[in-house]
């Protein structure tokens, strides 16, 4: 898709009256809907040239200490270990590696500064002028923050560190903060079920690579952890019948991973509430073709973290 029909898409989108296809969509599963939206527009941060230009011009090192730097500034100069905990799933050596070094560069603050700097650059780059500065882009940008300034942050520390911050003047760079904080705070409540059902950052990675919905190696490589670690977990969920002796998902497995999206779709569920359904669906639909073009772009690879890639988003969307 390029720029010029994407802003064709972006600037037809319809009035605050909802289709029977975003009626649909607001009766199932709000809340996963509108992260499959927002979540692409977010992880520009992570994969931008322009953001990791941004990033080296502040002096951090290649990929790692930027990537913590960027995403814990909004907590401020904190030890590797409270990242480490806030971010759950990573290895404390990994952490380890970029903070508090990090802090030594260049403070919260300037970090913050720069990944705004990288985020416009990034979206301007990506999009083009006509739909930054477009009025539907600036629609979008509101009706995201007003629903990231709704977000229900006790337990919540990424959530909260990130909606303390102030509200950016530019309105691409509100949307993709807005996002940021509607992400983290989605996360946050994923944490809160996986603490909750008694599963710890390998066991939460290797079960999601039994979906299907990322590779077992890469993330083990990614976050760090050691084979003795990896088969430990592995052993662990064999153990209550999630997974079989080929560490595949069992039907048990299956039942307790949806369960845990369903409860983790469920805690992240507030903003949109707050929102409103014609609110949540106009915004829905202004964050499409912005989305699209994300996955459609190549910027976020297909091996990443999350496993939200353009294949599983268009069967889901």
């Amino acid at each position: 898709m390029t720029v010029v029909m994407m802003d064709a898409a972006f600037r037809r989108a319809p009035p605050l009256s909802m289709t029977s296809r975003e009626d649909r969509m607001v009766e199932d599963n709000l809340a996963r809907k509108m992260w499959e939206r927002f979540e692409p527009v977010h992880q520009l941060v992570y994969f931008a040239p322009e953001v990791r230009g941004a990033m080296e011009g502040l002096g951090m090192r290649g990929y790692w200490m930027g990537y913590f730097a960027l995403r814990a500034a909004p907590l401020g100069p904190v030890p590797a270990c409270v990242v480490t905990s806030c971010f759950y799933v990573f290895h404390p050596e990994r952490a380890a590696t970029a903070l508090p070094e990090a802090w030594s560069l260049a403070g919260p603050q300037q970090v913050i500064e720069a990944r705004e700097r990288g985020v416009d650059a990034a979206m301007r780059s990506l999009y083009g002028c006509d739909v930054v500065d477009s009025a539907e882009l600036a629609e979008a940008a509101d009706l995201a923050w007003e629903a990231a300034r709704c977000a229900d942050t006790a337990g919540r520390v990424l959530g909260a560190a990130n909606q303390a911050l102030p509200r950016p003047a530019q309105p691409h760079v509100r949307l993709w903060q807005a996002a940021t904080t509607l992400r983290e705070h989605r996360g946050d409540g994923h944490v809160a079920v996986l603490v909750g059902r008694g599963l710890g950052p390998v066991e939460a990675l290797v079960l999601k690579s039994a979906t299907g919905e990322t590779d077992a190696a890469f993330q083990r490589r990614i976050r760090r952890w050691d084979i003795e670690a990896w088969q430990a977990a592995q052993a662990a969920l064999r153990g209550r019948g999630w997974i079989d002796e080929e560490d595949r998902l069992t039907a048990a497995g299956a039942a307790a991973h949806e369960q845990m999206e369903a409860d983790t779709d469920a805690a992240a569920a507030a903003p949109w509430h707050a929102l409103g359904t014609k609110g949540s669906a106009r915004l829905a639909h202004l964050l499409e073709p912005l989305a699209r073009r994300v996955l459609d772009s190549g910027i976020v690879p297909v091996a990443n973290p999350v496993g939200l890639t353009d294949g599983t988003w268009r069967a889901a969307g």
